[in-house]
């Protein structure tokens, strides 16, 4: 019997078969009806034309299977959209017949009289082609989950809503992927007997009781519209119990086919997100409609993130420079790709090139410049000085005076908080571009509007610590922390440079715009929550080592300066930082005299330099700390 019919190894029960089983239920089903009216006594007219009528509805009924394709479902997983095309299915032929019967009166005066056998058939045969593709996906249920249970990951849904019960039913009706649905889970209470799509509701409190929870679950799936602190919270409860975090896209945004492809693991990114940035869409837009737009370090992460931001708003040209040439390559063709509608231009140039620079704006008569391109990573900087001082220096100062020669509208500076009482190199070096940037407010015969945008680490960024613990872990570890104190302020790339186009058209010149950065994060507590979300135990299966304080890096960053105060402006999430200033002369001076020392490779003059530019510059765990000892009416030697 075992080598005759092996269920295990049948896929799905063939087309021609299903065919020929429900022709035979058709069959079936009329001499069913026939048979009961007829113990009834039911009388009917002209009973010896019966084997006719029977072949006629027959016939007429699988003329309508063929329409409806009725067989062509694979059984074992049929579905109420295949009840519904039996129901078509077989209430047409009763409609046919009807009508057939009613033209017979009128054309002949014969009167079939098959109302009673039809209405009956139409029952029987429904109720009986529907019981069989259950019972055949029951049968396969049984003998299949075995085998499929075995590689497949053991999920509990999240809610009992809409938006859950269509995650259950994709996982349900997707064998391919690799999720087998054991149950929901609800912080509600509901009855202990309580089912949904065939499987159990445990309330919250049950669900913890459970013994060896991770023997019978693999996994916890969350919806993918979650609140952050449901997500949160779920994600901390399941990997307390060693079950792994899972989530779904947005049931609305996603294809009914790509939800279960689209589940993935949940990341460091998602539970660190907050509400919505909401901005002035309509505002935004109409400052850059039809407009030309220049965005440098347009393949870094702030500015090719702002590039497909502004490329949405419907500007005449976007050209984008940037000095890396594979990653501007690549941004190339996804921008050609995703808005082939939008005119780009991709420059390859390095903006302490003044000269190249200049052709630009001869060309394009930018209406916006979008100043993005830095060096920022603090250890590289500190030992090289000099190249903070060509690129966030003086490639500044280049863009900010050709704004001003060529009287571009607004010219918007993208700023770090390492600007604010800078420790290191790179962060005195980005204060220097900002105090020169504000200077040409009020210098004369300027018209544009110079803006600065100061905002803290981004996540997800080239470099950035996230992608740095993800590599270590992949790896197995040790994932290496500076400090167990370090803690560090974060928003999302997209958040962040909605925020940019906002305060670039808010600005009248001259301010520096802060972004609300939400709650400072220590770094040693988002270490131990990416090694959890990875499915490992922090300083058991992954070690965390404290290596000690980088060159220049401090444990919290600020985003005012101690001399500074704050305004608030109309949108929520952006104020404005009233910082010290410096007349455009003054500025102007001490940045070509640094210059002249960069060119001079003179670093500790340079370093120097930039702590007479900004007094509030004291070198932390670096070789220049040596300059803040030295008291201030000696020359440097």
């Amino acid at each position: 019997m075992e080598n005759v019919f092996r269920i295990k190894e049948l896929g799905y029960v063939p087309r021609w078969l299903v065919f020929f089983i429900d022709v035979s239920i058709v069959s079936f089903s009329i001499l069913v009806s026939h048979l009961f009216l007829e113990n009834l006594d039911v009388a009917t007219n002209f009973s010896e034309y019966q084997n006719q009528k029977i072949f006629l509805t027959i016939a007429v009924n699988i003329l309508f299977m063929l329409v409806f394709k009725t067989f062509a479902g694979i059984i074992r997983y049929s579905t109420f959209f295949d009840f519904f095309k039996i129901v078509w299915s077989s209430g047409c032929t009763m409609v046919v017949m009807l009508a057939i019967d009613l033209a017979s009166k009128l054309i002949w005066g014969i009167f079939l009289d098959l109302y009673h056998e039809l209405f009956l058939f139409f029952f029987v045969s429904v109720f009986l082609m529907f019981f069989f593709r259950m019972m055949v996906k029951r049968v396969f249920k049984i003998f299949m989950v075995p085998k499929e249970a075995s590689s497949k990951i053991r999920i509990v849904v999240v809610g009992i809503e809409g938006e859950s019960v269509s995650l259950g039913n994709a996982i349900i009706h997707n064998p391919t992927h690799p999720y087998q649905l054991k149950g929901f889970v609800n912080t509600e209470s509901t009855s202990k007997k309580a089912v949904l799509l065939g499987h159990k509701i445990y309330n919250k409190r049950e669900f913890l009781k459970i013994n060896n929870l991770s023997k019978q679950f693999d996994a916890v799936l969350l919806k993918g519209g979650m609140l952050n602190f449901e997500m949160e919270e779920w994600a901390n409860f399941a990997l307390s119990k060693g079950l792994k975090v899972l989530r779904a896209p947005v049931i609305n945004n996603a294809h009914e086919g790509s939800i279960i492809g689209d589940i993935r693991p949940i990341q460091i990114e998602d539970l660190l997100e907050r509400a919505p940035i909401k901005i002035e869409r309509g505002y935004v837009g109409n400052y850059h409609f039809d407009k030309s737009i220049l965005v440098t370090g347009g393949a870094g992460s702030i500015g090719s993130e702002i590039v497909r931001q502004v490329a949405l708003l419907n500007a005449s040209i976007i050209v984008i420079v940037d000095q890396a040439e594979s990653p501007l390559h690549e941004l190339k063709l996804e921008l050609l790709e995703k808005f082939p509608n939008q005119r780009f231009k991709f420059i390859l140039a390095d903006i302490s090139n003044v000269y190249r620079l200049e052709k630009l704006f001869e060309e394009y008569s930018f209406s916006i410049v979008y100043h993005a391109a830095a060096y920022k990573h603090v250890p590289l900087i500190e030992d090289n000085p000099h190249e903070a001082i060509f690129v966030n220096v003086a490639g500044t100062r280049n863009l900010a005076l050709l704004s001003k020669k060529y009287i571009v509208d607004r010219f918007v500076m993208v700023s770090t908080d390492k600007a604010v009482n800078p420790t290191n190199v790179m962060g005195a070096s980005k204060r220097t571009a900002e105090l020169f940037v504000q200077s040409l407010q009020n210098s004369y015969g300027n018209q544009t509007k110079f803006i600065t945008t100061r905002f803290g680490n981004v996540l997800g960024s080239n470099g950035s610590v996230i992608p740095h613990f993800r590599k270590q872990i992949a790896k197995g570890g040790p994932v290496t922390i500076t400090h167990p104190d370090i803690i560090r302020y974060f928003m999302t790339i997209p958040e962040a440079c909605e925020l940019v186009l906002q305060a670039g058209t808010m600005g009248e010149g001259g301010e520096i715009y802060v972004f609300d950065m939400g709650k400072p994060i220590k770094i040693l507590d988002l270490a131990k929550r990416m090694i959890k979300l990875s499915g490992y135990t922090p300083d058991v299966d992954i070690k965390i080592d404290f290596i000690g304080l980088r060159p220049g890096e401090k444990l919290y960053e600020e985003l005012l300066s101690h001399h500074s105060t704050t305004v608030p402006t109309h949108h929520e999430k952006i104020m404005i930082s009233k910082d010290p200033l410096m007349e455009f002369d003054d500025i102007e001076f001490l940045c070509k005299q640094i210059i002249r020392s960069t060119i001079k490779k003179d670093g500790l003059q340079v370093v120097k330099l930039l702590k007479t530019i900004v007094p509030e510059f004291i070198s932390n765990n670096s070789e220049f700390e040596i300059l803040d000892k030295i008291p201030e009416h000696e020359d440097y030697q």
